[in-house]
């Protein structure tokens, strides 16, 4: 009798395997260029290095995704249709890093973060499901949507500019700073009687910036914009799967078309270059930073936990417990692999689970082809360097759907929860919603605490996820079960 191949196994003929791979390497390319752009930029990084960023991130995005669909012995790789990406979870945290620190040295400690808490995720992985009952939706939900609205921060900066630097509001005034000049010659003079201009005096920026929130920017954005709702309204099937991503191609042709998007850059780039590791140098491990990205990494988990299980419903093979631990261990791995290749902590995008309940192709060889697509895609540098070029207004009219939506993720999964019966319920979402907001509104809220904490408590997505799970505790026990945790992350792909 012969035994037939269950769906998820099967291999289909390898021009389908493309075609189908190409699409969930469209359907995430969005969201897996955004996450190098932000920690580069925040780096204060030259383009080129930003460029290798996504190149590096295209090209282990590809290698997690083959590991996780083929698996890597029985110890790695849930073995179902999953494609790997750089988890929105971290970009808080590292964006804080970034900030602490910037440059190349900023980079290294980063890294350092990323690999010490990939391994750290390899060795408590089988430990996660037993902590499953400490994240159910209400705890969940509001992570996301503190998620979702720490990020909007960037999408609308990028459509504006920076609140410092060279796009800030106000500039100082010209004439102002002349004067200024004027008096320290003056009382530098041999004989003058004028006192001596104090150290540091710096004046205030009291004149508008033209180069902060220009009208065309705007009107750019906002294009982008309705490329996004258009594509997304009218479009069907797939083509409504990448409305975000056309809408950045039709933003970037018009940038090119009015002259704002320069390929200088993208000219001298490479057609083909290897990926090295420890681009930047060898990684900094600092302890505070590793076990701000454990924390991170946890909450990871447990959404990719939610993923497995929705991808076990949707394919009809069941999730075992090995399987389970396979595929978790596989985060720590995809991580330890991105902090040595310059790139971040990665997750299953839920994106491309939602792709899989769309057109109903099983196969984890689909997700195979489109790890092998994004791997050659990392190795063409003009790649990467085309995707630097785009302004950032391009990316702010995407970056308010693309961010927005994990806020809405949020919201969605939080409609499942009881609030009408638990009140209780409530004033989990409040307050940790609200001490999300703290870094956002008061970034300096931790001056007169100790430094070395500076990383661990500057994230709004860190302080809203510790307190979420306490007052889930204190307020409703440890309730979660597998079984609401499918539910959540089914209604992130509905």
């Amino acid at each position: 009798m012969i035994e037939s191949t269950h769906p998820v196994d099967e291999v289909l003929p390898a021009p389908r395997l493309f075609v189908l791979g190409l699409q969930h390497v469209l359907v995430m390319y969005a969201g897996a260029i955004a996450v190098p752009l932000i920690i580069g930029r925040t780096l204060g990084l030259r383009p080129e290095d930003v460029a290798f960023l996504i190149s590096a991130d295209l090209f282990v995005c590809g290698i997690a995704s083959i590991l996780q669909s083929l698996g890597a012995t029985q110890w790695f790789g849930v073995k179902l249709p999953v494609m790997m990406g750089v988890t929105f979870a971290a970009v808080g945290p590292m964006v804080s890093m970034a900030i602490a620190n910037p440059g190349v040295d900023g980079a290294r400690m980063i890294f350092g973060a990323i690999i010490g808490a990939g391994i750290v995720t390899i060795l408590i992985a089988p430990l996660v499901s037993r902590m499953l009952r400490l994240f159910p939706p209400v705890v969940t939900g509001s992570i996301i949507l503190v998620t979702g609205v720490a990020l909007m921060k960037v999408g609308v900066e990028w459509i504006f500019g920076l609140p410092v630097g060279a796009t800030a509001p106000k500039l100082v005034d010209p004439a102002h700073a002349a004067w200024l000049q004027t008096i320290t010659e003056t009382t530098k003079e041999l004989g003058s009687t004028l006192p001596a201009v104090p150290e540091k005096l710096a004046l205030a920026p009291s004149v508008p910036n033209p180069a902060y929130a220009p009208l065309p920017n705007i009107v750019l954005s906002l294009v982008v914009l309705a490329v996004v709702i258009t594509a997304a309204r009218f479009g069907r099937g797939f083509f409504s799967n990448i409305a975000v991503l056309t809408g950045i191609v039709v933003g970037g042709v018009i940038a090119a078309v009015l002259g704002i998007m320069h390929f200088d850059k993208v000219a001298s780039a490479a057609w083909f270059a290897p990926i090295a590791p420890f681009h930047f140098g060898m990684p900094i491990f600092d302890p505070v930073l590793v076990l701000t990205m454990v924390l991170v990494m946890i909450v990871v988990m447990i959404e990719s936990t939610g993923m497995f299980l929705a991808l076990s419903d949707m394919t009809g093979k069941p999730l075992t417990q090995p399987a389970l631990s396979a595929g978790l261990r596989m985060d720590g791995l995809g991580t330890v692999l991105g902090g040595m290749f310059n790139t971040f902590p990665y997750t299953s995008f839920s994106q491309n689970v939602g792709l899989v309940g769309v057109t109903g192709i099983k196969s984890r060889f689909v997700c195979v082809a489109g790890g092998a697509i994004l791997i050659v895609l990392g190795l063409i540098p003009k790649m990467g360097a085309l995707v630097e070029a785009l302004p950032t207004v391009v990316l702010g009219g995407a970056g308010i759907v693309m961010f927005g939506m994990v806020a809405a993720t949020g919201i969605r999964i939080l409609g499942a929860v009881d609030f009408k019966g638990n009140r209780n319920n409530l004033f989990i979402v409040a307050i940790a919603l609200g001490f999300g907001m703290i870094p956002l509104i008061a970034p300096n809220f931790h001056m007169w605490l100790p430094k070395a904490i500076g990383p661990l408590i500057d994230s709004g997505i860190l302080l809203a996820s510790i307190v979420a799970v306490v007052l889930n505790v204190i307020f409703n026990g440890a309730t979660g079960d597998a079984e609401r945790l499918r539910d959540a992350a089914m209604a992130t792909e509905a």
